[in-house]
């Protein structure tokens, strides 16, 4: 996507764990892994490029460096140029922004488009106190290379291309150096209920694959309870290079459904979700939202942008306005058939998932499942040079904070659950199954049967996952189990 970034009106947002785009320009065609991604431009050209653009629409801008190094090469000089951020000393810094050297592929895995085994994965311990990792099969995309090669949820490997994971954090970058390439896992079972290495092994060639973001949808009977349940994995409105919110009518269909079904409890599972364009989670929270019926203005969420941006909305007509969001009317709105909503969620959830929980919490009761999300409460756009076709590089730079009807942003941290629950990694149940941990609790929270704290007594021994060797992904760091 490339939108302007020279004029205020030109900055329309998304969000994503890792990104997020912002975004009322159409989306253009783009291709994976396209010829010519290198930039021939000088690196001096591409640094101010970069010093200019951040200069406009880095939320932090007042905090860039006075004479930045512009002989620094481009990724260098980008990070040079953040608004670190820091546990103890800056813990509001940014940790998101990220630069990308080629903005056609930047643009391409924002909207789903990747090239990809089709293997989603959780990395733990194998044991409290082991260095020694295996991943788990969180997910496979249906149709995908992983797919077809038998792979499913719950399966464990311990090796990627003969190198057995660990904790070490050089050997896991190792070992996910490449995933465009041909994949070989060497896969673990549990026997007697510890992890242990098998013969087995699949290789697993990845292909350029566009990801369906809706993975489940049921409808499930309990009592007098009709509870709806979506899974969605990222807030993409269709496929890459698609003008059509193909994806965004698929889950609009689906509460349909819902809401001629009868529907009186909603669970919304974004366990996976690191986020995505902030139009598709406007659209999913207007399904949802209780009370907005018939408002032609009922906000729900704000932006707040760098202090250059804010003194000039502030002298434009229209003022603060643009920076208000507001909820869309839809015909399978099934708010009023709710007087609450349930959302999984865990450590990767993020960013527009974040923003669909805050932005509901006015208008109604929102009972988090599962573990404390990511906390994202910022948003970035792509930015792509429409001058210079010799620089092909794209930044995807925080450029906003969101707030929402109540003023409410301060969830620097993720949002702690309001039952505590951890996936059984090892023991996973299929997604939508009335078995699994998280599922159930909400059901049970729903029924007076769980009120709330810890429910599950299962360590959390994970160290990571497949969204840590993603471009724009947060150096993934490995702590002792939380207990």
């Amino acid at each position: 996507m490339l939108c302007k970034t020279r004029s205020v009106r030109a900055l329309a947002i998304v969000a994503t764990a890792t990104t997020a785009l912002l975004s009322s320009c159409k989306k253009d065609p783009v291709e994976v892994n396209p010829t010519g991604t290198t930039s021939t431009a000088s690196t001096s050209y591409i640094n101010n490029w970069i010093l200019a653009n951040m200069r406009d629409a880095y939320y932090w801008n007042d905090k860039i460096p006075a004479n930045p190094n512009l002989a620094l090469a481009p990724a260098d000089f980008f990070k040079s140029l953040l608004n670190t951020y820091n546990a103890t000393t800056n813990p509001q810094g940014d940790r998101f922004s990220w630069i990308q050297e080629s903005a056609a592929e930047l643009t391409a895995s924002l909207n789903g488009e990747t090239k990809t085994t089709g293997m989603d994965f959780t990395l733990i311990l194998t044991a409290q106190g082991s260095t020694d990792v295996v991943g788990v099969v969180t997910y496979v995309l249906p149709g995908s290379p992983a797919d077809l090669a038998g792979i499913k949820r719950n399966d464990l490997f311990y090796s990627v291309n003969g190198i057995a994971l660990t904790t070490d954090q050089a050997t896991l970058n190792k070992a996910f150096a490449d995933e465009s390439v041909p994949q070989t896992y060497g896969f673990a079972a549990i026997q007697n209920g510890a992890v242990v290495r098998t013969t087995t092994t699949k290789t697993v060639t990845p292909v350029v694959f566009q990801e369906n973001p809706i993975l489940k949808d049921s409808v499930y009977t309990v009592g007098t309870r009709k509870i709806g349940y979506l899974l969605y994995n990222q807030f993409v409105p269709g496929p890459n290079g698609s003008t059509a919110a193909a994806y965004d009518n698929q889950f609009k269909a689906i509460f349909g459904k819902f809401k001629t079904q009868g529907v009186n409890e909603l669970i919304l599972d974004l366990r996976y979700n690191g986020g995505g364009y902030v139009s598709s989670s406007i659209e999913l929270a207007s399904l949802i939202a209780k009370g907005i019926s018939g408002q032609s203005k009922a906000l729900y969420y704000r932006q707040e942008m760098n202090p250059t941006l804010m003194a000039q909305l502030q002298k434009d007509a229209g003022g603060l306005e643009s920076l208000n969001k507001y909820f869309t009317p839809q015909a399978n709105n099934i708010g009023n058939q709710l007087n609450r909503v349930y959302i999984i969620t865990t450590h990767r959830t993020a960013s527009a998932s974040e923003l669909v929980i805050n932005g509901l919490r006015p208008y109604m009761t929102v009972n988090t499942i599962g573990s404390t999300s990511y906390g994202k409460n910022v948003g970035s756009i792509t930015i792509s040079d429409k001058t210079n076709t010799q620089n092909k590089w794209g930044l995807q730079p925080i450029v906003f904070r969101s707030f929402n009807k109540n003023n409410e942003s301060d969830y620097w941290t993720g949002f702690t659950p309001t039952v505590a629950v951890n996936e059984p990694y090892g023991a996973l149940v299929p997604l939508g199954d009335l078995r699994d941990p998280l599922l159930a609790t909400a059901i049970n929270h729903m029924n007076g049967l769980t009120t709330g704290g810890r429910q599950a007594a299962t360590p959390d021994l994970t160290v990571g996952s497949s969204d840590d060797f993603k471009p724009g992904a947060n150096n993934m760091f490995i702590t002792d189990p939380i207990r």
